[in-house]
């Protein structure tokens, strides 16, 4: 049993490690998911089931709408380590009913949304801008922003791609495109 429950608390830790945003680094992440996955299980036992389902997205329950953006991924180049990237995605409600963005959420918290809280009538359009800190992110990032909305499917996707290189300078210019 105590075996069993090293295992278990090992497995813990390195899936809290796979999923951290913080370092960066996809071979960690990879190499962790590679132990989480090859894991041994003690005999006689049965994998645990997650206490609760993961959470689909609500439809919603009003009148929804749709939007249509001008680009969903920018490809902001290649950077170095430390500097800031903002892009402005622009979009408009080509539906009949006010558009809603109820949510913005990065990938992680390095990618930063900012979205209008007032509803956008029908015809009109609207920006989300979304700063990306490349402070600790080395190579090539591909960084996804959720926007949840009055629409069918609920959440949209907009993307950030592009690279970033090792540098010593922390103090680098932002670039705003």
């Amino acid at each position: 049993m105590l075996k069993y429950l090293q295992t278990l608390a090992l497995v813990a830790m390195l899936a809290v490690l796979a999923v951290s945003c913080q370092s960066g680094n996809n071979d960690v992440r990879e190499a962790a998911r590679e132990n989480v996955e090859g894991a041994v299980q003690p005999a006689n036992t049965t994998p645990a089931q997650p206490a609760t389902p993961a959470a689909q997205p609500a439809v919603p329950a009003g009148p929804t709408t749709t939007m249509t953006f001008e680009e969903t991924t920018f490809d902001f180049g290649t950077v170095n380590e430390g500097e800031m990237v903002e892009h402005t995605y622009k979009f408009t409600n080509t539906g009949s009913e006010p558009l809603v963005l109820s949510d913005a959420k990065g990938s992680c918290g390095c990618t930063v949304p900012q979205w209008p809280r007032e509803p956008i009538a029908p015809g009109q359009s609207g920006e989300i801008t979304v700063q990306f800190n490349s402070k600790g992110k080395k190579g090539k990032r591909n960084q996804k922003v959720t926007i949840t909305a009055n629409t069918n499917p609920p959440q949209t996707f907009i993307y950030l791609t592009g690279e970033v290189k090792p540098s010593d300078d922390a103090a680098a210019p932002a670039v705003t495109q």
